[in-house]
């Protein structure tokens, strides 16, 4: 015990250790995590309360056999379906799940997979979630890429052919600022065709400043919609503040993006619970925006820097499957994404029935696309967020999606 304690708390100062000690110790020392914090825009949405109402009302262990073919019988899947086919009562249905899943991907979709593959341009972090690499806490290499490290990374990834990619920075807004994001979506206007974000949430104005500088869409993980659990893993930061950070794709379209991305992060709290909610806060969002661009992702927690012990929590690949096919049913339209966290075995196969779009040529760390994709030479670099269970290059990757007979796809978006 004494010798993990060492470990996970190496490099802190005796001040930073104490209030770390405190903040996992001490719950009435943190802020309340419904509280809006200075310079937070509050947009009134009522899809808030939608989602959790349905949440809360949720009981999925009343669900039947029954329902699960009620459900599948039904041209139309409703809310209600979607609970009964997350279920545990739908295990036993997943085949019909995956051929039901398959035929509307078809439909909707043909047999295409979309490619893109994530930057991270910096892993400076002001927040204290427990579950993450770049957390504050944690004693990791930090760096920021400058302009010219940030194109170079952007010339190697551009070579390999990709045409979209996905910036990405730790939630520091010190560090990471607008203007510093802005010119990295510039420089990717020069090399690709479609850019998406996935930092820390902003406001309505700043979104529009992005979008402006050549951002297409935004991604934001609510990691968990269990307020009680958020509340426990997101200790310190303004990532606490779970209502603003809901909000965040709202205000993105409000500020003329085309598209945005929902996801939890299965395994922090009830997955299925998560799943829901995931799947409900996308609908209402369509409903209300329906000339948005939506798509869902389905991260499992992955061991993290200085935690290798961190696993999914009762979310085998069967019940991913699940949720994957539960999604499509309710919502055929809408892109799924299964990020490279995932075997390349299992992504291979789940793009023959559900998913639509999948990463490739992926690092998580900061500065090294050129040494890992390219075996050159490059300068300091920045530490990993988690562990990746597919490393295939975009070229593997496009040879395999073919052999399963698939339609690789980099872009299917012209500017005019």
């Amino acid at each position: 015990m004494e010798n993990k304690f060492i470990v996970e708390n190496k490099g802190l100062s005796p001040a930073a250790l104490r209030r770390k000690t405190q903040l996992e110790t001490d719950p009435s020392c943190r802020t309340d995590c419904m509280k809006y914090e200075s310079g937070m825009e509050v947009i009134n949405s009522d899809i808030k309360d939608r989602v959790l109402a349905q949440v809360a009302g949720y009981d999925y262990g009343k669900y039947t056999a029954a329902d699960v073919k009620a459900a599948l019988g039904r041209s139309r899947c409703t809310a209600e379906d979607l609970k009964a086919l997350l279920s545990p009562a739908a295990e036993p249905f997943l085949e019909q799940m995956a051929e039901r899943a398959r035929i509307e991907t078809g439909r909707h979709f043909g047999n295409t997979v979309y490619l893109f593959t994530p930057l991270y341009i910096a892993n400076y972090c002001e927040n204290y979630c427990v579950y993450c690499g770049f957390n504050c806490y944690n004693d990791i290499a930090r760096m920021r890429l400058d302009e010219s490290r940030i194109e170079r990374e952007m010339q190697v990834i551009a070579q390999s052919g990709m045409e979209e990619i996905l910036i990405l920075t730790g939630e520091s807004r010190e560090k990471s600022d607008i203007k510093y994001i802005g010119a990295a979506c510039k420089l990717a206007r020069k090399y690709f065709r479609l850019v998406g974000l996935e930092i820390y949430p902003v406001n309505t104005d700043e979104y529009r400043y992005l979008h402006e500088c050549g951002a297409d869409y935004v991604t934001v993980f609510q990691e968990t919609y269990d307020i009680n659990k958020y509340g426990e893993l997101h200790l310190a930061g303004h990532k606490r503040v779970w209502p603003y950070r809901f909000d965040a794709q709202e205000r993105a379209l409000k500020a003329g993006m085309r598209g945005v991305a929902f996801s939890a992060l299965l395994g922090l709290s009830d997955f299925r619970k998560d799943a829901l909610a995931t799947a409900l806060h996308a609908y209402y969002i369509q409903r209300k925006y329906p000339h948005a661009e939506l798509s869902l992702s389905c991260p499992r927690l992955r061991p993290i820097i200085n935690n290798d012990k961190i696993n999914p929590q009762d979310v085998g690949e069967k019940q991913l499957c699940q949720i994957i096919c539960a999604y499509r049913i309710f919502m055929p339209y809408i892109g799924i994404t299964v990020s490279s966290r995932e075997s390349a075995k299992f992504r291979n196969g789940i793009v023959k029935i559900a998913a639509t779009k999948i990463s490739a040529g992926v690092s998580t760390g900061i500065g090294d696309h050129e040494k890992k994709y390219k075996g050159g030479q490059q300068g300091e670099s920045g530490d990993e967020q988690f562990e990746i269970a597919d490393g295939r290059s975009l070229e593997k990757t496009y040879e395999e999606i073919e052999e399963e007979g698939l339609q690789p796809v980099l872009n299917d978006y012209l500017y005019v």
